[in-house]
């Protein structure tokens, strides 16, 4: 998540009047969210979400995940393209470099892993 403040919101307890301020931040993608990381600290109360429906569970640079719209994302890319148009190391540059490799970078990609994971005959007898 983009930790970029997009506002506020104010929570009201109406027994007692005192108001809450609560900032609001911009996710990368999808809605934006309320931290309410300080409510128990401040209120003494917790929140409700059975079903885990309207909770963020984490902070994630690489991945969206949207359950009730079917919608996967891995650096921005629909796990269906990933699986189904990209081999495994074109899938490890993504997670290395935050793209997906364009044929010279894939070649050279490819070939540095190749080399890099030869061992040496003398490990076989060790």
């Amino acid at each position: 998540m983009n930790e970029k403040n997009a506002g506020t919101f104010t929570l009201i307890n109406d027994k007692t009047g005192d108001k809450y301020t609560l900032p609001v931040i911009d996710g990368a993608t999808g809605p934006s969210v309320i931290d309410v990381r300080r409510l128990y600290g401040e209120t003494d109360h917790f929140t409700f979400d059975p079903g885990y429906t309207s909770t963020g569970s984490c902070e994630s640079g690489l991945t969206y995940i949207d359950g009730d719209k079917g919608i996967l994302l891995h650096r921005g890319y629909p796990i269906e393209q990933l699986a189904e148009q990209s081999n495994f190391l074109e899938v490890a540059h993504l997670l290395l470099f935050g793209e997906l490799p364009n044929p010279i970078e894939s070649d050279k990609f490819i070939h540095d892993i190749t080399y890099h994971t030869m061992l040496h005959e003398q490990l076989m007898n060790f």
